[in-house]
């Protein structure tokens, strides 16, 4: 009887011990990083905390153990390890050495999420929506309507799907004004600018970026990609001047537009020159042209930066990958030149060989935005019409990576931060 019980004992203190926690490794070894997110945020909507382990193998994820958890695992295909209590000590005692660049973020809420995307069918996708999608990451759609009606308050993380602010519809005219898509895409921006009592679709997206700005300031996690980035700026810089030729808002451009332009109201930008050509597919000179890029599919490359975990864990938690080195992708907003970003503007992927940037950061108010370039992290060059990218085909995709990690960051608990 007595050997008996010691053999309970023994057995239920290793049972005890055995199922721990649930680490998910992040790096080569995880069979799919992106649905690894998807798994983070569901752990995060049943209240239960999860420690994202900056800089330790990956950037991995560690949470209590939980039948449910590991059979979500097991459903979703996301590779996964059970260890026991005295295995997570010695990974936590590990990071906590300060000679080693790692550290400790406890992750405490899901965020809500919103997208800026137009309800009427677009002739392009959008890479965020679709990892969000394939994630199974859940997202509200919001457009100028409930913007200006203010819904954003009630969200954590915003993203600008692929948008032109200014009012000039992505300077697509002069390829596609006789265009369906074109046509319609015009048709109904204009009358969703009537009906909230705009005269000019430029004077209705100045109204959102504004109230953006706003949610920003108040606290609010901005994300953008492609030409919502710099549309975004330029639109700030010039409110209250006519940067639209005729053939976007029935009326000229005004002449000397350039310099009334207000630099000081951009979240990251400045000095930068206006496209005032409607011919030429760009808004302003942030853009780094394709053909002065001087780069090929096979040296197009973006390098991230090594962050102190522990000194600077906000950038470190943007920049968190099993990879370092990311191959470029174009958009209509490929990269930013370097020359226009403004001295506070943090950033954390560039190509230094031509002086471009790809991924920014920076604080605004309360809130903080980042700044993504191009269009598509698995299509190099991503057209009008194409079909949207098979993210079965890549599950383990470094430049989709970044984005997520902008999703997962405002559940992050606040503490005392150096930027």
């Amino acid at each position: 009887m007595k050997r008996l019980l010691l053999i309970n004992i023994f057995l239920l203190l290793f049972v005890l011990t055995k199922a721990a926690y649930i680490l998910i490794p992040m790096d080569d070894t995880q069979k799919n990083h992106l649905k690894a997110y998807g798994i983070t945020y569901w752990t995060l909507e049943h209240n239960i905390e999860v420690s994202w382990l900056l800089n330790y193998r990956g950037g991995s994820f560690m949470f209590k153990y939980h039948k449910l958890l590991e059979n979500e695992c097991v459903i979703r295909g996301v590779s996964y390890k059970i260890i026991a209590d005295v295995q997570s000590t010695a990974i936590l005692q590990e990071i906590a050495q300060p000679e080693v660049n790692m550290d400790e973020v406890k992750l405490h809420k899901a965020p809500k999420i919103a997208v800026y995307s137009p309800k009427n069918k677009q002739p392009w996708d959008d890479a965020v929506t679709l990892v969000l999608t394939y994630a199974e990451i859940p997202y509200d759609v919001v457009y100028d309507e409930e913007v200006l009606d203010g819904v954003l308050p009630l969200y954590d993380w915003l993203h600008l799907h692929h948008e032109d602010f200014t009012g000039q519809y992505g300077k697509f005219w002069a390829h596609y004004k006789n265009v369906a898509w074109y046509i319609e895409n015009q048709k109904a921006a204009e009358e969703t600018a009537y009906n909230l009592g705009f005269s000019k679709v430029s004077q209705c997206k100045l109204a959102v970026v504004k109230k953006i700005r706003d949610f920003t300031a108040g606290g609010g996690y901005l994300f953008a990609m492609c030409s919502a980035t710099d549309s975004y700026d330029v639109a700030l810089a010039a409110e209250g001047i006519d940067i639209c030729d005729v053939m976007f808002d029935g009326d000229p451009s005004d002449p000397i537009a350039q310099s009334k332009l207000d630099y000081s109201k951009c979240f990251a930008f400045k000095d930068f020159i206006l496209s005032k050509s409607p011919y030429e597919y760009e808004i302003s000179s942030i853009d780094v042209v394709p053909t002065h890029r001087k780069v090929n599919i096979n040296n197009d490359l973006f390098t991230l930066f090594d962050f102190s975990a522990k000194w600077d864990p906000v950038p470190t938690m943007l920049c968190q990958d099993h990879e370092t080195v990311i191959r470029g992708f174009m958009g209509q907003t490929t990269a930013f030149n370097k020359k226009y970003l403004k001295s506070n503007v943090l950033i954390m992927g560039e190509n230094k060989a031509i002086n471009e940037a790809r991924y920014i950061h920076g604080e605004y108010g309360r809130g903080t935005w980042t700044f993504y370039s191009g269009h598509d992290p698995e299509d190099y060059k991503h057209y009008v019409g194409d079909p949207p990218t098979d993210l079965n085909l890549y599950p383990n995709s470094p430049g989709y990576r970044l984005i997520l990690n902008n999703v997962l960051f405002p559940a992050a608990k606040k503490k005392k931060q150096k930027i």
